[in-house]
């Protein structure tokens, strides 16, 4: 009975100590990104605090000539690379959605098994490349294709940033797509069968509407890897420091700019703040992504609960 005894307490003081460390993990990762927010607070904040810039100015000013001193008096305005970011984006949704829809309703509705199998690890496998390959591929192989084919000033441009970021986001949207397709019930495609309608009919006023919400995660993460997205599209956008006003012209982001001007910019000037400033940008609009994706599958089950 003693042996028994011991042997109990022993599992509930290996019980405890496991419960702490895992707790301490979890709070220690949770901890992490907040650590980083603080941090990039701390240092991107010092553009309005130290050298007096307005949040307007910062946001709505085309004209980027900080000071690289620590007496200030450039000028901190960053909307031609939050300008190129939001076009490179948006640009890479337009050209990649179509092909993610496409391929996650085939490989949900249409293809056999087999073929399920052999197509969903090779879309996965894009994931694992690094993105230096991405870059390396664009600027050796899009670049001069795209040249040919357009009547271009530069051989950088906006539209080869767009098409090297729609190939990478290309996997998270279709796997996140085809996830939401396939949970949809199977009832529900055999009620629209039943009722008359043809496959086409299932899948764009049944499946699609009620995986809606699984697949606008998947389109904001996309947004979300897009936006932070740096050495792939600074190798091929061309890093010129304008408004984007064509496709076929280089611009600039704000990955391109901080990756690019931060190694060279002195420490504690103005230049160096403005950097940071970006990076703090860059987290807030991380976070925003995240809480819209919390949001919307909120949302969604709310939904499925009514009905």
């Amino acid at each position: 009975m003693n042996r028994l005894q011991k042997a109990i307490a022993r599992a509930h003081r290996n019980d405890r100590t496991a419960k702490v460390l895992i707790t301490a993990c979890g709070v220690g990762m949770a901890l992490v990104p907040i650590l980083i927010g603080l941090f990039l607070f701390y240092r991107g904040t010092d553009t309005f605090t130290l050298f007096h810039h307005s949040l307007a100015e910062f946001l709505f000013s085309g004209v980027w000539s900080p000071s690289d001193t620590a007496e200030g008096g450039g000028k901190v305005g960053a909307a031609m690379f939050i300008t190129g970011s939001l076009a490179v984006c948006l640009l890479s949704l337009v050209l990649t959605l179509p092909f993610s829809m496409a391929a996650a309703i085939f490989m949900t509705e249409i293809a056999t098994p087999q073929a399920r199998r052999l197509l969903q690890p090779a879309i996965e496998l894009f994931t694992g490349i690094p993105s230096v390959v991405y870059g390396f591929v664009g600027l050796t192989v899009l670049i001069p294709f795209l040249k040919s084919i357009f009547p271009m000033p530069f051989s950088f441009s906006l539209l080869a940033a767009g098409i090297v970021l729609a190939i990478m986001i290309f996997p998270t949207i279709t796997t996140m797509s085809a996830d939401a397709l396939a949970s949809v019930p199977k009832s529900w495609r055999e009620a629209s069968y039943g009722l008359g309608a043809t496959r086409w009919e299932t899948i764009a006023h049944v499946v699609i509407p009620a995986a809606k919400g699984g697949i606008a995660t998947g389109i904001i993460l996309g947004l979300a890897r897009a936006m932070g997205e740096a050495l792939a599209v600074a190798m091929v956008i061309g890093q010129m420091k304008v408004f984007p006003k064509s496709l076929f012209l280089p611009a600039s982001t704000l990955t391109t700019a901080i990756s690019a001007d931060m190694g060279g910019a002195m420490e504690g000037g103005e230049y160096n703040a403005g950097l940071w400033t970006m990076a703090l940008l860059l987290f807030l609009l991380s976070f925003a992504f995240i809480f819209l994706i919390h949001y919307i599958n909120d949302l969604a089950t709310l939904k499925g609960e009514r009905k």
